[in-house]
């Protein structure tokens, strides 16, 4: 079984949901249109990557891009939740890459086909440690960088969000079900460009995370 850290203490990971298309400037970025209701899609447990692994670029690609995004894990099961008590369910937030083969995700969807090839490589879900939903006053007014090789690429705002952390939280337990140990990506902001062997990748949530990852 996989597992991350919230803090120092190894806990269980379960399923991987990721959020595509909650930044506004984002979706302008690709030419999207932008979602009425979240939209979701997700990753296997076997594309996880933590601080500690290279990232590695399959060989099926040739534009793998970034995607920084604040990242969700699920303390307790939540089924059919509202979102005033959403936040009540959440064992500690983290920052992410949600590394996406841009070329091979084009061509999925102009033939209407699933995404996973796209995103479920291996390594394809780098991760932080989390911090404990204490240490955070306010989840809706974070923000985080990444930065590639030394300079910033993408620098993400959560009250930017088009679908906060709460609605995200509620809509999931609603239509799919979570369970403790789960964990979620909550999109990314505009930026996302493409990364090469030997590149150095470091998240940075100002005073709270800081993880780096190297391209193989």
């Amino acid at each position: 079984m996989k597992t991350v850290y919230i803090k120092e203490q190894k806990v269980a990971l379960g399923n991987i949901f990721c959020i595509g298309r909650n930044y506004t400037e984002h979706i302008k970025e690709l030419h999207n249109v932008k979602p009425e209701e979240p939209v979701v899609f997700m990753k296997p447990t076997s594309s996880l990557a933590l601080e500690s692994d290279d990232i590695q670029l399959p060989t099926y690609s040739s534009d793998v891009h970034h995607e920084c995004e604040l990242v969700i894990y699920m303390a307790k099961d939540a089924f059919d939740v509202q979102e005033n008590e959403a936040l009540d369910y959440v064992g500690g937030y983290a920052i992410g890459l949600d590394l996406t083969a841009r070329d091979v995700q084009a061509e999925l969807k102009s033939k209407g086909l699933p995404w996973e090839k796209a995103k479920g490589f291996l390594t394809a879900a780098c991760l932080s440690h989390f911090i404990l939903p204490s240490e955070i006053d306010d989840i809706q007014q974070q923000e985080f960088f990444l930065k590639v090789n030394g300079e910033i690429r993408q620098q993400g705002y959560t009250k930017d969000m088009m679908f906060t952390c709460r609605q995200i939280i509620s809509y999931l337990s609603r239509v799919y079900g979570l369970q403790a140990g789960d964990i979620i990506y909550t999109g990314t902001p505009a930026g996302v460009a493409a990364i090469q062997s030997g590149d150095e990748l470091e998240l940075i949530w100002p005073d709270k995370i800081k993880a780096t990852f190297r391209v193989a």
